[in-house]
């Protein structure tokens, strides 16, 4: 039985992936720090349901904690390590960046060290498609230049990424970096738009609309992410012996066993659609409040996933407005 240490298993994206690996019988250590960044008994609920499944079990503490991380992983000795704790947001990183420093940064830098310490078969941590910053190229490929971060959460997120191929290349840790584009559905964020929109909608509150509504994202559906996911974690890269046995288009390290690796649905959809798509499935109009453009933002994402395709012949498929219906349905059946 393969044992696997995530971090982040309260949040969003964690708590999925952690019901999938289990699902399939892995054994399954948690570590969330229960931030209060957004709804904490949401993070509980979470945490409650994977509980109810014998091969789970969690610590609360922060990945700044460095002294109950390292004893976590020593004493569960992990074969895999998935790393997707941060602290998230492009909007709250204007208002409060030590926040990202503390998780971001020090966190990722303990999290690199356990790794350095346990060499596990692999490790894998969350970037973002953020990183790509004002690139206008679309859609984004991850062997293009990345290094016009418009927010402070890109920044540190792109950090991580120097940082993971340091310690990939120096200790021999295979290493994927997968950066998410714009992940929705059920047990989503509050602070992500579908979940605010939906809430806007059921209260007849407005919502804000940045850019005047030219805006568009390639929307990833949870659990079209976490298959993705769940496919790398059996791809771990290896170091190339030259520059030359590197195939074209893709991001292996010429001199160290890590790989970029973008996990988004390559569509890129028109905000305003997606704001139809909820009033479509919520049976109501919003009342729409448009806005300029906000600092740190950017108007457009797009992910080319063939190399997610090439690793793992798997791409991700969920339509938005499936997708969207899937996450209204979960909405009112917890907000009931």
């Amino acid at each position: 039985m393969r044992r696997v240490l995530i971090t982040g298993t309260a949040g969003f994206i964690g708590f999925h992936l952690a019901r999938a690996l289990l699902a399939e019988g892995f054994r399954v250590h948690g570590y969330d720090g229960m931030s209060d960044y957004y709804d904490v008994s949401l993070k509980q609920r979470r945490h409650q349901i994977l509980l109810q499944d014998p091969g789970f079990s969690a610590t609360e503490a922060l990945l700044e904690d460095n002294a109950t991380l390292s004893q976590v992983m020593d004493d569960f000795a992990p074969d895999v390590i998935v790393h997707l704790a941060a602290q998230a947001g492009v909007r709250y990183s204007i208002d409060n960046p030590r926040a990202y420093i503390d998780s971001n940064i020090i966190g990722a830098f303990n999290v690199l060290e356990g790794a350095r310490r346990l060499q596990p078969a692999h490790l894998l941590m969350a970037s973002t498609s953020s990183v790509y910053g004002a690139n206008e190229d679309l859609p984004y490929s991850e062997t293009d230049k990345a290094d016009t971060q418009m927010s402070f959460y890109a920044a540190t997120k792109k950090a991580n990424e120097a940082m993971a191929h340091s310690y990939a290349h120096l200790f021999d840790i295979p290493t994927t970096m997968f950066r998410f584009f714009t992940v929705y559905g059920p047990w989503g964020r509050p602070d992500m738009a579908l979940f605010k929109f939906a809430a806007a909608v059921r209260d007849g509150r407005p919502i804000d609309i940045y850019n005047h509504g030219d805006m568009y994202r390639d929307f990833t559906y949870v659990e079209d992410l976490v298959r993705g996911i769940r496919l790398l974690i059996d791809t771990p890269p290896v170091r190339p012996a030259s520059a030359d046995q590197i195939a074209p288009g893709d991001s292996l390290s010429p001199v160290a066993p890590l790989r970029v690796v973008n996990i988004g649905n390559s569509e890129k959809v028109r905000l305003l659609d997606f704001v139809e798509a909820i009033e479509d499935s919520m049976g109501r109009k919003a009342i729409r409040n448009y806005l300029p453009m906000q600092p740190g933002d950017v108007p457009a994402t797009w992910a080319d996933a063939t190399l997610l395709r090439r690793l793992t012949g798997y791409a991700p498929q969920t339509g938005f407005r499936d997708g969207v219906a899937k996450f209204v349905d979960w909405f009112n059946d917890y907000y009931r």
